[in-house]
């Protein structure tokens, strides 16, 4: 159909809104739309289009290059990450293939399915963690972990079963290694305009997905690698977050593409369900592992939820065996299917997952070895001021009440690195995730000896999260606890302030409108100090606020920190 196919682009876009848009309004994440789409568009006609792959691929090997950015050799070399994910392989292809040998397949087809099925999706899982603003929390960096192994797995099976064996050429990667100092300096030469975020696209595409395909390994893998290069510069982070806007829209065609790879028969439909229904499991199986190697119970279950999905790794080795003719093709569509579904199913249990861990807590906890460690429940110490989450905007203010108030605040961050970093800083800074039932129990617990000792209460919160579903996450456990001091918080828009203070929030400051409140405030201490008239002085008894988004935050809190 000419005109549907002229029309085909324009149309996906439009689909992909109108459903994004709707499913959002009843609490969905908007790539459940963007999936509905992918169906309604093959279900009038349209079996694939080029722009929509090509804009698919290019959003995946971008969001594995910006995975990369955040990943540490380190967190592949833990036991819970390696062990956990070859187990998890090991044990779900074998018992999902003598599910399938049960039922008459071959002992080859009922491998290659059982293995297909293994796989959990890495867009997904990292959209999830980055929607929430949890991928720097441990049990965030154990599934990351976990999916980069599953890809390595992947990436062995394509070579070796293909039967094109990556080329000798391949050993020259290893000179990658050679040529980092030579890329931070090019990154560190790229500046903060349009040339940043470029470097981020020649670094993904122009070196490692190209230089990956060039010697017989998958393009996607060579964009995780090559951020994994450059992980650890201090500019790193700024490249992730110049691309994030970028891939968030080149991920719209991933997820089209899942809806446009078939629909399904009654048959085709059935396997899907049943599929389906083998889902938990494979997280039950997860949270055994997890917690068998030394995870508590609160971040294996969270990770393998998060890790609840089939992939669309999987897809991608079930479409070699078809084309190997080792399996019938009703199963590529079936697989496609049961992806699309897993993720309907996965994306509002990742939005409550929290409150399913509270609801689980007492039967999950039976898994735990004794002993199991993943974080640091550190004592609040003698402060008054708490303030959750340290990234940019929580650090300029916990150093602006420091150097206003003295030592009297205590931050908290779910991420390892990011509270080391503060540490070597000099900031008092504990790791601690705000949104642990068992952290908030620990604190309550201090909170309360503290009162029967007569020691001076914290009496203010601020809650700097990077996710607005966090911060009132959040901010329902301290006013469910009762706490009779501040609740300031940061939003990053008008209605999610809003949305803040009807929670409970004693006042919520909406960051930008703040940033123009600090530039006005260093300009007039820049006015005045320039001025040899102290009469002519515009405010000269006030003093500006340095950090700009935090000058209402800041004065508040110094007027009330001693409400509790």
């Amino acid at each position: 159909m000419p005109l549907l196919d002229e029309l085909a682009f324009p149309l996906a876009l439009t689909l992909a809104f109108t459903f994004g848009l709707a499913v959002r309004q009843i609490g969905l994440p908007p790539l459940v739309g963007f999936l509905a789409a992918g169906f309604v568009l093959r279900g009038v006609g349209l079996e694939s289009h080029a722009t929509i792959d090509v804009i698919g691929d290019f959003g995946v090997l971008i969001l594995l290059f910006t995975i990369g950015l955040k990943l540490r050799l380190e967190q592949l070399a833990r036991p819970p990450v390696w062990l956990g994910a070859s187990a998890h392989a090991i044990v779900t292809s074998g018992t999902l293939a003598a599910l399938w040998w049960f039922v008459g397949m071959s002992p080859v087809e009922a491998l290659l399915l059982g293995f297909a099925l293994s796989f959990s999706s890495t867009v997904f899982t990292v959209k999830v963690f980055e929607d929430r603003g949890e991928l720097g929390a441990s049990f965030a960096n154990v599934a990351i972990g976990i999916l980069v192994m599953q890809d390595l797995f992947a990436v062995v099976f394509l070579s070796v079963s293909g039967g094109t064996l990556p080329s000798p050429w391949a050993v020259l990667l290893v000179g990658l290694l050679a040529a980092r100092p030579l890329l931070h300096r090019l990154l560190e030469r790229s500046g903060h305009g349009e040339l940043l975020p470029l470097f981020g696209l020649f670094a993904a595409v122009g070196l490692g997905s190209t230089l990956f395909g060039l010697v017989g390994l998958k393009p996607d893998l060579g964009a995780l690698v090559l951020g994994m290069l450059l992980a650890g510069h201090p500019r790193a982070s700024d490249v992730a977050g110049q691309l994030f806007a970028f891939k968030e829209v080149l991920l719209v065609g991933f997820f089209l593409q899942i809806g446009l790879s078939g629909l399904p028969g009654w048959t085709e439909l059935t396997m899907a369900v049943l599929f389906l229904l083998l889902l938990p499991l494979k997280s039950l199986l997860f949270v055994w592992l997890l917690c068998r190697l030394g995870l508590r119970a609160r971040s294996s279950f969270l990770a393998a939820l998060s890790l609840t999905t089939y992939s669309e790794f999987g897809l991608i080795v079930v479409g070699l065996a078809t084309a190997e003719g080792w399996l019938d093709p009703s199963w590529l569509v079936a697989l496609a299917v049961a992806v699309a579904l897993s993720f309907l199913v996965a994306a509002p249990l990742n939005s409550l997952n929290n409150q399913f861990y509270e609801r689980l807590r007492p039967w999950l906890r039976s898994f735990e070895q004794p002993g199991a460690i993943d974080t640091t429940l550190d004592e609040l110490g003698p402060v008054r001021i708490v303030v959750f989450g340290m990234g940019r905007v929580g650090t300029a203010a916990y150093d602006r009440l420091r150097m206003d108030m003295g030592d009297v605040a205590l931050g908290v961050d779910a991420d390892p690195l990011t509270v080391a970093a503060h540490q070597r800083a000099g900031r008092r800074v504990v790791l601690g995730d705000a949104t642990d039932v068992e952290w908030w129990a620990r604190i309550t617990t201090r909170m309360k000896e503290r009162r029967r000792r007569g020691m001076v209460e914290v009496g203010a919160v601020v809650l700097a999260l990077p996710a607005q579903e966090t911060n009132l996450y959040v901010l329902d456990k301290i006013v469910a606890s009762r706490f009779a001091g501040t609740i300031s918080a940061i939003a990053y828009n008008e209605e999610d302030a809003q949305h803040l203070k009807d929670a409970g929030a004693t006042s919520a400051f909406e960051a930008r409108a703040e940033a123009g409140i600090g530039l006005a405030s260093q300009i007039r201490a820049r006015i005045d100090a320039a001025s040899p008239n102290p009469a002519t002085r515009l405010s000269p008894n006030v003093p500006a606020v340095e950090g700009g988004r935090q000058h209402a935050l800041i004065d508040e809190l110094r007027d009330r920190p001693h409400d509790a």
